[in-house]
């Protein structure tokens, strides 16, 4: 994805909510108790590890056991220092005290507790672009010296790789195509990073390449798991048996979750979007416009998809008054540029949510050439009494503004495709007069009909309508 794309906004829980599940996840809530079991005696080496004979009492602090105990000991600590939940006061000594950080957790707000937490998500992250250390130590020993490029690993490229991976797991989330709180097939999204887009088949090299991504990724997301990043289900380790071992119980390999499922959790949602923002994506999130006008809000929900576009909407009236608003929005709606038809569209949709309180602002428009079409359908389809007939003039008017804001909101789509049919069956000598209309997306309409319309006849009408428009324009601004 581009740094300029803009992302389907998410909807977020309340910061209090993300707050509390920040410092119940393992990663976090570890690092806060190594810091607070910190004191006048702990020592740090010349990296500010642990020193590796406090290990055993870290471990013990943490009520961790095993074999991997002091190693997990070891990353809690090194969290808290990343996090600023310990600061190293001398170097040389090796000495330690609670960090600024550590106070904040526990005094400080929702979003002080929130900017710890991505720092904590920071050090994670960046563990899992490292190579298996079993890989290390087997180079280590068979030379003396790691020679990376021994490992086949690009730091930078296996950053990104990761990255990508965790952007499309936001953009399945946050898209209203797919459930959000529905768990992700791990070998989708590996193919989803790796296949290209317009590869019908994937081929053998294709699929070996998600293939070693899948068994890099059940790894990475097994690390991931305890920031509260992501809800995780491993891949079935019968799965990966090796060839030259016993065969255990029959493996169902039509089941698609023993391939890994991972799910982003709505604190994920917050720190991918977080990390999105920080890399110059624009990622919004729904509840951002409440508080803006009503331009910001016609302008920002046009290309939101239907349901976010009606929740920021609602949002947005929330605690307005009603007529107020409405004549808010309806001055807003107004403009003769590419992006008007749209935020007609917004308006119109945003009105809809609107009672009886708001009907003064829509019969103070009934005669405004660009609102009166809209304020008409408002009041008849509430059953107001006095609504004036429309002149034709303004039905047609208001037909190519319909026709240009669906094409702006979702392009040459099945249901702009059903409209021009509709309305070309609908009007004997349609082309004939629609072409005169004086609104400025006139021709671009009439040449998604054209293109849009199955009737080989109807679609030469629409196109010879277009090119009229075009020279009735040329004329004018000649």
């Amino acid at each position: 994805m581009s740094d300029r794309s803009t992302l389907p906004p998410a909807r977020l829980r309340p910061e209090a909510e993300l707050a509390r599940d920040a410092l119940s996840a393992p990663v976090l809530s570890r690092a806060v108790r190594i810091a607070r079991w910190a004191g006048p005696d702990t020592r740090v080496d010349a990296g500010g590890a642990l020193v590796e004979e406090q290990l055993p009492a870290a471990a013990t602090a943490l009520a961790l056991t095993g074999d991997d105990a002091a190693a997990e000991a070891s990353e809690a600590w090194r969290v808290a220092v990343d996090a600023g939940l310990v600061t190293i006061v001398d170097e040389e000594e090796g000495t330690v005290t609670a960090g600024e950080e550590l106070a904040l957790l526990t005094g400080g707000s929702p979003q002080d507790v929130l900017a710890v937490w991505l720092t904590a998500l920071e050090t994670v992250l960046a563990d899992a672009s490292v190579p298996d250390l079993d890989d290390l130590v087997d180079l280590v020993a068979e030379g003396g010296a790691v020679d990376l490029s021994g490992l086949d690993w690009d730091p930078e490229a296996e950053a990104d790789f990761l990255d990508g991976v965790l952007a499309n797991l936001y953009l399945l989330t946050v898209g209203e195509n797919t459930p959000g709180d529905a768990p992700v097939p791990l070998p989708a999204l590996a193919a989803s990073v790796l296949v290209p887009g317009d590869m019908d088949e994937p081929t053998n090299d294709v699929l070996e390449q998600v293939s070693d991504a899948m068994m890099r990724l059940d790894d990475q997301f097994r690390m991931l798991e305890p920031t509260g990043l992501v809800a995780y289900r491993p891949v079935d380790e019968a799965l990966m048996a090796d060839v030259d071992e016993e065969p255990g119980a029959p493996v169902d390999e039509t089941d698609v979750a023993r391939y890994g499922m991972v799910r982003l959790t709505p604190l994920g949602l917050y720190g991918l979007r977080a990390r999105l923002l920080e890399a110059g994506f624009t990622a919004p999130a729904v509840g951002d416009l409440a508080d803006k006008g009503a331009d910001a809000l016609l302008d920002g929900t046009a290309g939101y998809p239907p349901l976010a576009a009606h929740a920021e909407t609602e949002g947005w009236l929330a605690g307005r008054d009603p007529l107020d608003a409405a004549r808010e929005l309806l001055a807003a709606a107004r403009g003769a540029d590419a992006g008007a038809p749209l935020r007609r569209l917004r308006c119109q949709q945003a009105l809809s949510l609107l009672g009886p309180e708001a009907e003064p602002a829509l019969r103070d428009v009934l005669d405004d050439a660009e609102l009166g079409g809209l304020a008409r359908v408002w009041l008849t389809e509430r059953g107001a009494g006095d609504v004036p007939a429309p002149p034709e003039a303004m039905v047609f008017w208001l037909t190519v503004d319909t026709l240009a804001a669906q094409l702006a909101a979702e392009g040459d789509s099945e249901e702009l495709r059903a409209l021009v049919q509709g309305l070309a069956r609908q009007h004997s000598g349609f082309f004939e007069t629609v072409w005169r209309v004086d609104h400025p997306a006139t021709a671009e309409v009439l040449e998604a009909v054209g293109r849009l319309h199955p009737d080989k006849r109807t679609a030469k009408e629409a196109r010879k309508a277009a090119f009229k428009a075009r020279s009735q324009q040329g004329e004018q601004t000649g």
